[in-house]
């Protein structure tokens, strides 16, 4: 094993293209630590941040993105058990001490990573490194806020906004697989055609339509939609607002489109509707997604692999929004 590997580093905030490879040493393992080399590295919109550089998002430089990882364990530092060795693993997102991969420390898109061994989580047989590294980030978060926190059911109506990304797609999956009735939020014929393969049950086209509300309010008979998923924030919320039925439940993860928003307070006392918020994940959801994708239930939509060398792309198509589901750099 040689003592550099390749990484696709940024020195300065700016476009995609400051995502460069370039030659970088191998992480020693250190104690408690583990050396992963890395088959697999999913990018999410926090790629598009930390590429950029935002106000509220500081990021020392170097930093290597990429938050999302799979890979098999090759060397372990002290105090950990040889065991793993050679084991297929997905890494927990976020350090122990606080802070998440790509962004507060470097990340998947390179050869190696050492990370603390409370990160590793071994995949089943049967799981390809691919599919792992889709689940984390997107998956993860969408487990924790549509089953934990959301208490999505069998029969409830679902509206998802943002439902062809990584994120939203992942919703229409899991609130399918509790039986739920999907509305799903889109901004292409394209894109809505490939939600309707994963089982979304309605399309509202949000370019077509921008009040989107008034299209979900007549597809739902005007009784409106028990649970409603808006991580997008910024001018939507008020038009989420008027898409609730009485005792329905507005989920939100993020705010994609921005972090304030206007509020028409009537809606949530003449409807009574209970805003959940939903942070990030937990292993345990991962854990749960990893037994979804082995046993059959849940297949992550991979939309573009890449090589390491055009992570970059990967970087300028979530961007764009010109993705359906997940990006997968495989280095």
């Amino acid at each position: 094993m040689t003592s550099n590997m390749r990484a696709v580093a940024l020195r300065q905030h700016g476009g995609i293209e400051q995502l460069k490879v370039e030659e970088w040493p191998r992480p020693v393992p250190a104690e408690h630590q583990a050396l992963v080399e890395i088959k697999a590295c999913g990018l999410n919109y926090m790629d598009v941040f930390v590429t950029h550089g935002m106000p509220d998002l500081p990021t020392e430089m170097p930093r290597i993105p990429g938050g999302d990882i799979a890979g098999v364990v090759r060397e372990v530092g002290a105090g950990v058990s040889r065991d793993w060795i050679g084991k297929n693993v997905v890494l927990f997102p976020r350090f122990p001490g606080g802070g998440v991969l790509g962004e507060h420390g470097n990340g998947g898109l390179c050869d190696y990573i050492a990370v603390s061994e409370q990160q590793l989580i071994e995949i089943p047989d049967g799981v390809s490194f691919d599919d792992a590294a889709a689940l984390p980030i997107a998956y993860g978060t969408s487990h924790r806020m549509l089953f934990t926190r959301g208490r999505i059911r069998k029969g409830e109506k679902v509206l998802v906004l943002g439902a062809s990304g990584g994120v939203g797609v992942s919703c229409v999956q899991f609130a399918k697989m509790a039986g739920a009735e999907v509305y799903a939020c889109t901004s292409s014929e394209e894109k809505g055609q490939k939600l309707r393969e994963i089982g979304a049950d309605h399309i509202i086209n949000y370019v077509e339509t921008p009040d989107f509300s008034r299209a979900v309010w007549t597809a739902t008979g005007k009784t409106g939609v028990d649970v409603a998923i808006n991580f997008t924030g910024g001018d939507t919320w008020i038009q989420t607002e008027r898409c609730m039925a009485t005792n329905g439940r507005i989920l939100t993860c993020g705010s994609t489109a921005g972090h304030l928003c206007q509020i028409d307070i009537r809606f949530i006392w003449h409807r009574e509707i209970e805003i959940v918020g939903s942070r990030a994940y937990q292993p345990e959801d991962i854990k749960a997604c990893l037994d979804h994708v082995a046993s059959g239930a849940l297949k992550p939509v991979v939309e573009h692999r890449l090589p390491l060398e055009r992570a970059g792309e990967g970087v300028g198509l979530l961007e764009s929004r010109n993705v359906f589901g997940k990006v997968i750099v495989n280095p």
